[in-house]
């Protein structure tokens, strides 16, 4: 049996530069080469946490490089701790202080302290005559760096580009990413969105967070002394919270109002408590106000910081009890340490995470993020190495020494390729913009042109192969001979949308699993082979999720920000809609809603279970009580003709039940009750505003489904609202959204 230890895969930053070496070995220094001068510019205490180890390692190799450091920003303000300090400290030498920041910490100042760096920059990259800017992240001085230095020819290296937050950050971020000639980042993701961006993959390295080259042995080092210097001799390990929150630029009004509660919590939660002030963002000085109103400064619980050194903060935050606010470092480096995070807002939305972050979105009142403090303080996670293994330095270094500088200045942009460009011309712009939908069922093929309003154009149906082979032949001529007729529609065809069965993984356009009804249909990647034979994007999904996302675009969910479609079919599904966005869970299997158990001795379900939905109130289940009553001649009544060729179906059991059969009409309100169960376990779980019941069996349930929420469900969700869907095909209708959307720029 092997060990844990040779069992365990290669780190991914590891495994990342190992290759990256093999592709490209770096140049070594030759006799006659000149050194490297390498320009480091830092804005504030923040980005020098990370631009430091890269700093360290540039000036342990004197040989190649020279550095040169520039300073601005708020390392120059008082107000925010003089932090250009702490640079000498370490011993660099400083070789400019630029004062570029306009007081007053709203948009406009902002924006004049971009201008007023822009107009002093080009004088210090003059004398300077750096080969290489590195520029570190998302803030608008990083910003007005990087412009000057593109725009007066010189290289830049960018950190940590690739990465998702929320706020004008990301802006500035990908802003910076395009200008920049060189990529250090931390993840996989953000090396991925870099290629995407259609950055040079060869000018790109997965290095990892450099600032992890310093925390990762933090936790071994005297933290005792810097808990006592900080907070006092009487606090304990995991007995105390650091609290860092900055404002969000793009919705300032509500961040200070997040900031409010965030004191009235930790005042509550009474906790001894090391604060750090906000940065200089527009909305830090109203944010100010709110710690001065609260007596923050003067509270016995409370100690107000403008700075924390970087080694000293980290190792307050590797032995805090919780770490709250909406800081990059509580969900970056915290995780190195296992630390329980709260974070708050929408700042860093996007943002990779380990399983010791807790997201508390929006608040009206504290007494939500006093449950988080209740749920979070103390606890100990498993450390991450998301952002970084501890050797990020030493690869940045490495990497830097193989800049060729021969090579043309001009940076390429690696766009995918473009197949069949066509001239601007009026038929173009007249045409209407319009998705072959697809939808695979388990008796019929359908493919329909939808226009960009949902009309649908013209529709296709062929009977559904039984074999994968002919099936996906199939698909392939009814979508040629589709996107032909198209051309004399008059509809430009944008895309394909297909909509299946079973479990899918709509990233890579494979399905995962098919139903029963769907045979041969299991890890069957649809995209590649219709892409490349259409030359058309390919978008897949189940048909329940495309029934919520047509619901979305065309339906009673236009507008709604939460909501849950329920398909009443042959089986039962759905799909989950939260916050405008469709719900497809860790493993694709989100909303299999058929499979909520409403009973632990029910009758067997197809997914081998008992007591699920799907066993009680689908069409097979309707199904086969027909069939048991016409078998003990109970099901046909009077007037209710069946012809001896007729197959039993839910539709007998319907009809024999509007005719006064007493029991097909218990089967059908126990059906009724088995579903409105389940749709009470999805109120009391998501909480949506709005249940759409779509299907050939949505109008029989409906009002039963309505009578079980207000017996059995919580008074707090009962004002949900039951609907049925108006959409005759919510499946082609969902397919054709997933290509009119994502190309019409909605992301999906």
């Amino acid at each position: 049996m092997q060990s844990r230890r040779e069992r365990r895969s290669p780190d991914p930053h590891e495994l990342y530069f190992q290759n990256l070496t093999k592709r490209r070995e770096p140049m070594e220094k030759k006799e006659n080469q000149r050194k490297l001068r390498v320009c480091v510019a830092t804005c504030n205490r923040a980005d020098y946490s990370k631009l430091a180890p890269i700093m360290t390692g540039i000036k342990a190799e004197p040989e190649f490089f020279e550095l040169d450091v520039v300073v601005l920003g708020s390392h120059l303000i008082d107000d925010y701790g003089n932090t250009y300090r702490m640079i000498e400290q370490d011993e660099f030498e400083i070789q400019a202080r630029l004062h570029t920041i306009v007081r007053g910490e709203d948009e406009a100042a902002m924006v004049e302290s971009v201008g007023l760096a822009l107009v002093k920059l080009p004088d210090v990259l003059n004398r300077l005559k750096p080969d290489i800017l590195i520029v570190h992240g998302d803030r608008f001085d990083a910003l007005a760096l990087a412009t000057s230095a593109a725009l007066m020819n010189i290289r830049i290296l960018h950190i940590e580009g690739g990465e998702v937050s929320g706020t004008i950050d990301d802006s500035i971020r990908h802003a910076i990413s395009k200008l920049a000639h060189y990529h250090i980042c931390c993840t996989r993701s953000a090396e991925q969105h870099l290629i995407a961006m259609c950055e040079d993959h060869d000018h790109i390295l997965l290095a990892g967070c450099p600032s992890y080259d310093k925390l990762l042995d933090a936790r071994n080092k005297d933290y005792m002394s810097v808990i006592r210097a900080w907070l006092g001799g009487d606090v304990k390990p995991e007995n105390y919270i650091v609290a860092l929150q900055h404002p969000v630029t793009t919705d300032i009004k509500h961040s200070i109002k997040m900031f409010e509660l965030t004191l009235d919590a930790l005042i509550s939660f009474n906790k001894k408590t090391l604060i750090l002030f906000p940065n200089i963002d527009a909305g830090s000085k109203e944010m100010v106000r709110v710690m001065r109103k609260k007596g923050v400064e003067h509270h016995p619980n409370f100690r107000a910081v403008k700075h924390v050194p970087f080694e000293q903060f980290i190792q307050l935050v590797a032995h805090a009890g919780c770490m709250i606010g909406n800081s990059s470092c509580g969900v970056r480096e915290a995780g190195a340490f296992g630390t329980p995070v709260i974070n708050l807002g929408t700042r860093q939305t996007g943002r990779e995470t380990g399983e010791n972050v807790l997201h508390v979105r929006d608040a009206d009142t504290q007494d939500k993020i006093i449950h988080a403090l209740q749920l979070q303080f103390g606890k100990r996670y498993p450390c991450s190495k998301i952002y970084g293994d501890g050797n990020a330095v030493p690869r940045i270094v490495k990497f830097l020494k193989s800049i060729d500088l021969i090579e043309p200045l001009q940076k390429k942009f690696h766009f995918p390729p473009v197949k069949d460009s066509f001239s601007q011309d009026i038929d173009h712009i007249l045409e209407t913009q319009s998705a072959l939908a697809v939808d695979l069922g388990g008796t019929n093929l359908r493919i329909a042109i939808v226009s960009m309003k949902g009309d649908i154009v013209k529709k296709y149906v062929q009977p559904n192969p039984k074999t994968y082979e002919e099936r996906l032949a199939l698909i392939l001529n009814m979508c040629i001979e589709a996107a032909s007729e198209a051309v004399n529609l008059n509809c430009r065809i944008l895309g394909v949308g297909i909509s299946t069965g079973g479990r899918v993984n709509p990233h890579e356009g494979i399905v995962l699993h098919s139903t029963k009804l769907i045979q041969e249909w299991s890890s069957v990647n649809l995209r590649a082979p219709l892409s490349d034979a259409l030359h058309l994007p390919v978008w897949v999904d189940n048909d329940g999720n495309c029934a919520a996302l047509a619901e979305r675009k065309y339906g009673k969910g236009r507008g709604v920000e939460d909501f849950v479609t329920v398909i009443t079919g042959t089986g039962i599904g759905g799909g989950i809609v939260h916050h405008h966005e469709l719900i497809h869970g860790s493993s694709f299997c989100a909303a299999e809603l058929g499979h909520i158990m409403v009973s632990l001795d029910g009758p067997e379900c197809m997914c081998g279970s008992r007591g699920c939905v799907e066993a009680y109130a689908s069409g097979m289940a309707l199904q086969r009580e027909a069939k048991k009553l016409h078998d003990d001649n109970l099901l046909l009544v009077d007037w209710m003709p069946l012809k001896n060729d007729d197959g039993i179906t839910a539709i007998h059991l319907i009809q024999s039940a509007k005719l006064g059969n007493s029991k097909a009409a218990n089967i059908l309100q126990t059906a009724g009750t088995a579903l409105g169960i389940g749709i009470v376990n999805i109120l009391h779980t998501i909480n949506p505003s709005l249940v759409i019941l779509s299907g050939v069996l949505a109008s029989h349930y409906v009002s039963i489904v309505k009578d079980v929420i207000q017996q059995r469900a919580l008074s707090s969700v009962q004002t949900a609202e039951v609907v049925t869907s108006d959409l005759s095909e919510p499946a082609l209708l969902g397919a054709a959204s997933m290509v009119l959307d994502y190309t019409t720029r909605r992301t999906y």
